[in-house]
């Protein structure tokens, strides 16, 4: 029986998930075991729509990271959605938003599946462009303020 924690929306024939509020310890197993399954559907790409995310811990990023190698062994990549500059933080704090491809809005995920399947995408380590800079920019934004 599939786990309605999750739901599961299939767009332009891309598996979308959506992450929860909280992702920690209570339930990132949880959440693994619904990608894991999303991921085993034979589509080229995932999409996990952290959108609604506002706090992810260690065990929330080793349950991603999880499913992303073995996704990745199974042909299929992961997109992540994060335009929360608190998550998009932890993954870049840990390096984690330069292995995982990661987007600021859903549409953009969704454009780089519909791109590699057309045989137009970029490579994974530029994938997540969108984040990097806007990380980039608020970084810069703190460094300006403290002077």
């Amino acid at each position: 029986m599939p786990d309605n924690s999750f739901p599961v929306e299939v767009l332009g024939g891309v598996p979308v998930v959506a992450a929860p509020e909280e992702i920690d310890i209570t339930n990132a197993e949880a959440l693994r075991s619904a990608l894991l399954t999303a991921a085993a559907g034979g589509h080229g790409a995932l999409v996990v729509d952290m959108t609604r995310t506002q706090f992810c811990d260690s065990s929330g990023l080793h349950a991603l990271i999880a499913v992303h190698k073995h996704a990745g062994a199974a042909g299929c990549e992961v997109l992540l959605v994060i335009p929360s500059v608190a998550v998009l933080r932890v993954f870049a704090l840990t390096g984690m938003d330069m292995v995982i491809p990661n987007f600021t809005s859903l549409a953009d995920a969704l454009a780089q599946t519909a791109a590699t399947a057309n045989g137009r995408g970029t490579s994974s380590v530029l994938l997540g462009t969108s984040n990097r800079a806007l990380w980039r920019s608020l970084n810069k934004l703190r460094e300006e303020q403290r002077q």
